[in-house]
Order: C-alpha cells, then sequence, then structure tokens
C-alpha cells in the first residue's frame, strides 16, 4: 500500500510539472495573500454583523492579524500520532494544497490575462478541482481517529452528492455559449449576464458552492458540535496549515467560478465607465466572498440526513 502511494506522489509530481505549475507561481503568492485577508475581511464582517469588536490589535485595524496567525501556526510543534499512517498523512494535506493551487492557473482575471487557456478549461477546471477531496478522504483514514475517519466520510458524500448538481447545473450554461473555454463563456455574456437570464440556476449553484466548500451552513465534515474539527483534528502545525490554505482558496476560488459563469467575469457593468477589466471581477468576487460570510453568520448548521435529502 505505502509503495502505491509513493509511486502514485512520484506520477503527481511529475504531472504538475508538466501542466507548468512554475508558470503558475507568479499567481501562487497574490492567492495566499488574498487568503490570508480573507480570514481578517470575514472576521471583521463577522463582528459588525454580531455587533462585536472583530480584529484591532495587530496592524492598522487589525489588518497584519493574518500575519501574526501564520506565524503562530509555523512555529507550532507538528505532532504526529503514532498510530497513523506516517507518509499518507503527510502527504494528505500536501496533495489537497497543491489541488487548490494549481486549478488558479484556469481562472482568467481578464481578457488574456489567464495562465492556461484551453478549449475545455470548464471540464478540466471541476474535472481537477473533484481531486481535493481525496486529500480528505487520505486524511482522515491515515490518521487512525474516528472522528477524522466518519469527518472524511461525510465530506466524500457531500461533495459527490453536490457535484452532480453543480455538473447538471453547468449544461445551460455551456449549451447557451457554445464553448467549453472558460474565456469564451465571459465573452458570450456581452448582451446580458447569465444570472438575469439563469436566475434559479444562479441561486442553486451559489447553495452548491456553499456545500462543495464545506460552509456553513454545510460545514458538517468539521462539525465542532460532533467531530471536534473532522478529518484535520490530528494535524497541527504546518499540516493544519496547508487544509486551512486549500479550505479558503476553494472558497475564492468557486467564487471566481460564480462570477465567471454567471457575473460576466471582467466585462463592466455600465459601458460609460472605463476601468479595467480586473477591477470589475475583483469588485464582483468580494460581493461573492462576502455572501460567503454572510450565509455564516447568519444559518445554523444542518443536520447531516437533511443535507443529503437536499441534495
Amino acid at each position: 500500500m505505502l509503495c502505491f502511494f509513493k509511486v502514485l506522489f512520484i506520477y503527481i509530481f511529475i504531472n504538475i510539472i508538466n501542466i507548468n505549475l512554475l508558470k503558475s507561481l507568479p499567481i501562487i503568492l497574490p492567492i495566499l495573500l488574498a487568503v490570508a485577508f480573507f480570514t481578517v475581511f470575514e472576521r471583521k464582517v463577522l463582528a459588525a454583523m454580531q455587533r462585536r469588536r472583530g480584529p484591532n490589535v495587530v496592524g492598522i485595524y487589525g489588518l497584519l492579524q493574518a500575519i501574526a496567525d501564520a506565524i503562530k501556526l509555523l512555529s507550532k510543534e507538528t505532532l504526529i500520532p503514532g498510530s497513523s499512517n506516517l507518509y499518507i498523512f503527510i502527504f494528505s494535506p500536501i496533495f489537497t494544497f497543491l489541488i487548490s493551487m494549481l486549478c488558479w492557473s484556469l481562472i482568467p482575471f481578464d481578457y488574456g490575462i489567464v495562465i492556461s487557456d484551453i478549449n475545455l478549461g470548464i471540464l478540466f477546471l471541476f474535472a481537477f478541482s473533484s481531486l481535493g477531496v481525496y486529500g480528505i478522504i487520505m486524511s482522515g483514514w491515515a490518521s487512525n481517529s474516528k472522528y477524522s475517519f466518519l469527518g472524511s466520510l461525510r465530506s466524500s458524500a457531500q461533495f459527490i452528492s453536490y457535484e452532480i448538481s453543480m455538473g447538471l447545473l453547468l449544461v445551460p450554461i455551456i449549451l447557451i455559449s457554445e464553448s467549453f473555454n472558460i474565456s469564451y463563456i465571459v465573452l458570450s455574456q456581452l448582451d446580458i449576464f447569465y444570472f438575469i437570464t439563469f436566475f434559479p440556476f444562479f441561486i442553486l449553484f451559489l447553495i452548491t458552492a456553499l456545500a462543495e466548500t464545506n460552509r456553513v451552513p454545510f460545514d458538517l465534515p468539521e462539525a465542532e458540535s460532533e467531530l471536534v474539527s473532522g478529518y484535520n483534528v490530528e494535524y497541527s502545525s504546518i499540516g493544519f496549515t496547508f487544509f486551512f490554505l486549500a479550505e479558503y482558496s476553494n472558497i475564492i476560488l468557486m467564487s471566481s467560478v460564480i462570477v465567471i459563469l454567471f457575473l460576466g467575469g471582467w466585462l463592466p457593468f455600465f459601458s460609460l465607465l472605463e476601468l479595467t477589466g480586473s477591477f470589475y471581477f475583483s469588485i464582483k468576487l468580494l460581493f461573492i466572498m462576502f455572501f460567503f460570510v454572510w450565509v455564516r453568520a447568519t444559518l445554523p448548521r444542518y443536520r447531516y440526513d437533511q443535507l443529503m435529502f437536499l441534495g
């Protein structure tokens, strides 16, 4: 079994190099910074909605709180359970993090500003992002903990269930745009954004995105009241950091996909405003990210049977 995963690791590493991971490096650092400041943004918004103070000590208005949290996490001792499967336990968070980073190579921030503008981009994006659940399954199994294993089982069932609905919701977008190319899907919205013509699909896609990213009210794989922390309960220091970065990177990635499919990507709201496409993309992205935080501050967690029934 261990030899199989060693071979699998080498195969994945070689293929990562083949799909131009080195070309993705210029985008990885901005994404990591975006994840860091998204955590501060989330805590500030939650504090405002709950009428309390958020981070306000480290840096101006608490903006450097994410840097302090990163230093704290990386300086902690790395603990590995004695009964865990060592190689898979270490490999799982790295695999999950790499998958979340590689998907960003397909996201166009403006016309022509994309690392890999391939014709089957939307299929590759969802096929590759679905591999992230394997890292969660491996971490839950390798931890040799009941809480971790239950969390990974929940996550796998949840991912599979809601990926079906997400795939079906993509069908009308692909049929109307007549292309699998992500940039061409954006350009097909020059006349009207798809969230207007496909508004019910837009709402359903938002709900599915919440379930796919394990966000409230669908955060059952990490239910603190039942499973302590779910699949990452045995991880600390750098291992937990990788899972944390992958989770929040996937949230921003899914928000970007929603912007591309339904909100016109980099296309402007009004043709009278002469601003860059990346500016419009960022404004729309912030709006969807705010929606994710808003839902977290508002809705309670579902029961697991209710989650599966809804799917």
